[in-house]
């Protein structure tokens, strides 16, 4: 029988916060569960046949993961979606994810120095999400995540591994073609690339921009959130419209690159989804596995930090700060901040440079614009640690800022020229043309890239306020604009000058901006 309908007709006064809806949906599916069973019960019958439960993400390992059974044999049911992540620390750790279409027995990852020789055998963990009809979906659905902790890796060493299940071997003769590899992070810094946008979804536009990516060959991939676009209105309300079939093709479309190159994501507006947990991300901590030293890994898991050679990077939600879209403001209560400033110290001290990613733009002039709530609560500690480099989706452009220092243009950064952020300030980076239909910049703004230069211009835009409105605002520090599907590529140097080398690079390959960052020079 199909899981009734029970997506949300009715508007309510007021927006409810994320925790509200979780606790309204909740509540609306028991009771019509048992009006329905009690329908049943009274014609003699029972409800034979409907998913189990109202559950959102369960996890089992152990003997429970070992006795779940799909309704077909193990063989026939293929390994997909498989995506990487690092641990705490890239030099020992890998997080290897994947899905199944069906519950299978006994899951593992197989990880050896060769494809031919896959010799040591982790077992993995199963993470189910059960998903009723929401929102207008008639059907239930069931969802299988897989994940296996690899620890005590060699740094700087290539390793190869395989999925697969009672049934599913991939060391067999015939499977070889499931068999994909990473390489640790090295014990010494080292000249590496790494690659970063936001807003991806599923898209022709998303499939080619992975592509190019892969060519790039990165140590690791920043995805800034709006990650697939399973809630494809993303205000944070009730009447969000919400299809988790969403994911399947994503990790499917995503796994040509993240199969290979740890896929280091952060949580965006479109990123909550209510039904699983009181502030929506149960969803995520089901699908992912990512590194769990934030301020809280069960309650944040797009919060965390790990440091890849000479370059400290930080993940932050900028849900809990966010004034335009406040369905989780605050619920942190404060400790996420807490724990970016005790964060951004720690690795201030340990590397060369740090970086910051996360999804709602701190400065931008596009669509959404700016977010003062961010501004408000992380720029003082981006500028008390003297960040070097901060990237930000949300907005569907690119569009990189002058050094920023007091809210103002510290130094102009033109296209090609380096920046100190210890005399500058910052220079802030919106990477939000991942594959989602693309914005516009403010009327009468024209595009300015390499090969494109314009005078320079003020732009008449706004930024959002603590009561949810927009504040005009005329701004000279927005540098290059670019109308048009991209990513960010950045080559970290070590040594004696180290240096960041960032590009933008447009889907055709045209490189449409570049600067460096370069501390003390």
């Amino acid at each position: 029988m199909d899981t009734p309908d029970v997506g949300i007709p009715e508007r309510l006064a007021r927006r409810m916060s994320m925790a509200e809806q979780h606790e309204y949906l909740r509540t609306k599916l028991t009771r019509r569960r048992a009006l329905v069973t009690a329908g049943a019960f009274a014609g003699g019958g029972l409800l034979a046949g409907c998913s189990q439960g109202a559950g959102s993400a369960t996890r089992t390992s152990g003997p429970s993961a070992r006795t779940a059974t799909g309704q077909v044999h193990g063989s026939v049911v293929t390994p997909f979606g498989r995506h990487l992540a690092f641990g705490a620390d890239p030099r020992t750790q890998m997080r290897v994810s994947w899905q199944v279409p069906l519950a299978v027995r006994k899951p593992y990852v197989r990880v050896g120095l060769t494809p031919w020789e896959l010799s040591r055998k982790i077992e993995a963990e199963v993470r189910t999400l059960h998903t009723p009809g929401l929102a207008g979906r008639r059907f239930a659905l069931d969802q299988y995540y897989l994940h296996a902790a690899l620890d005590g890796l060699r740094p700087g060493t290539t390793y190869y591994y395989g999925v697969g299940h009672e049934g599913f071997d991939p060391a067999a003769r015939d499977r070889h073609a499931t068999v994909g590899r990473f390489r640790t992070a090295p014990a010494a810094a080292e000249k590496f690339v790494f690659t970063a946008f936001g807003d991806q979804g599923v898209t022709p536009e998303a499939l080619a921009n992975d592509k190019l990516i892969l060519g790039r060959h990165p140590a690791f991939h920043l995805h800034a959130g709006d990650i697939c676009y399973a809630d494809s209105v993303g205000l944070g309300k009730d009447s969000d419209v919400y299809d988790p079939s969403a994911w399947d093709l994503f990790l499917k479309q995503t796994e040509s690159v993240a199969k290979s190159v740890p896929w280091m994501v952060t949580t965006g507006n479109h990123d909550m989804e209510a039904w699983y947990s009181p502030n929506g991300y149960g969803g995520q901590s089901a699908r992912w596995s990512l590194p769990d030293n934030g301020f809280d890994a069960r309650k944040a898991p797009g919060v965390y930090s790990f440091t890849y050679g000479n370059v400290g990077i930080v993940a932050l939600d900028a849900n809990d700060v966010s004034y335009e879209i406040p369905a989780n403001k605050g619920y942190s209560g404060g400790r996420q901040t807490a724990w970016l400033d005790k964060r951004l110290g720690e690795l201030r001290r340990t590397a060369d440079f740090v970086v910051v990613f996360f999804h709602h733009c701190a400065y931008s002039t596009a669509t959404h614009a700016s977010d003062g709530g961010v501004r408000d609560t992380w720029g003082p500690l981006f500028a008390k640690h003297q960040v070097d480099l901060v990237i930000n989706g949300h907005n569907h452009v690119y569009e990189r800022t002058d050094a920023i220092k007091g809210g103002k243009v510290g130094r102009r950064v033109p296209v090609g020229a380096s920046t100190d952020p210890t005399r500058d300030g910052i220079v802030y980076v919106t990477a939000g043309g991942a594959g989602k239909s693309l914005y516009r910049f403010p009327t009468g703004v024209k595009d300015s890239y390499e090969g494109k230069v314009r005078n320079r211009e003020s732009v008449e835009t706004f930024h959002w306020t603590g009561s949810r409105q927009q504040k005009a605002e005329t701004v000279e520090w927005s540098r290059v604009r670019y109308t048009g599907f991209s990513f960010l590529s950045v080559e970290a140097e070590a040594g004696t000058a180290p240096r960041l080398k960032v590009s933008a690079l447009a889907q055709s390959g045209e490189r449409i901006d570049h600067f460096e960052v370069r501390r003390g020079a």
